[in-house]
């Protein structure tokens, strides 16, 4: 049974997603496949990496940046699902990032992976290490250095119909 505050079940996140349209039904098959976590449906649970992204997108393309704001049921998913949860800038996170970047298909073991973004405060360091410029040990101290950022990929459209629920969108 949950319990109440308001009208929010207390077992469910708010997470966003930017970006320069509203998705109301996400669809978790649309996108690039050689993302850091493969092809989903990608969310955070913080706001200014939303806005942030929104607007960098919004940018690119000369349109309006948007946040779309949706209530998940992140603990039913753990629950269920097969899930890849990433806590750290470390060896697993950055082997599964650079295996995903060059098209292997490491995310299709799962339906919800979490952890860290690859942007642009950690993004030389793998792509140095992709390019054979940078060992492994060099990477993994420079990663340690950072504090990561969140992420989620929902790679399930079952997971994400029954667990994902829109909960509006605001223009940046």
């Amino acid at each position: 049974m949950y319990e109440q505050l308001g009208e929010r079940k207390m077992s469910e996140l708010i997470v966003y997603h930017g970006g320069t349209e509203k998705v109301e039904f996400p669809i978790c098959k649309f996108g690039r496949r050689n993302l850091d976590f493969g092809q989903g449906f990608y969310v955070t649970d913080l706001r200014q990496q939303a806005v942030d992204w929104a607007t960098q997108v919004a940018d690119r393309r000369n349109e309006t940046p948007i946040i779309n704001r949706y209530r998940l049921n992140r603990d039913a998913i753990l629950g269920e699902a097969r899930c890849k949860v990433f806590t750290a800038y470390d060896r697993d996170w950055l082997l599964f990032i650079v295996a995903s970047r060059r098209g292997e298909p490491v995310a299709d073991n799962y339906d919800y992976i979490e952890g860290g973004v690859a942007n642009d405060r950690v993004v030389d360091t793998v792509n140095l290490y992709m390019a054979g410029l940078m060992d492994e040990e060099t990477a993994l101290l420079r990663l340690s250095q950072h504090q990561p950022n969140n992420q989620m990929c929902l790679l399930s459209q079952e997971l994400t119909d029954k667990y994902l629920i829109f909960d509006g969108t605001e223009t940046i």
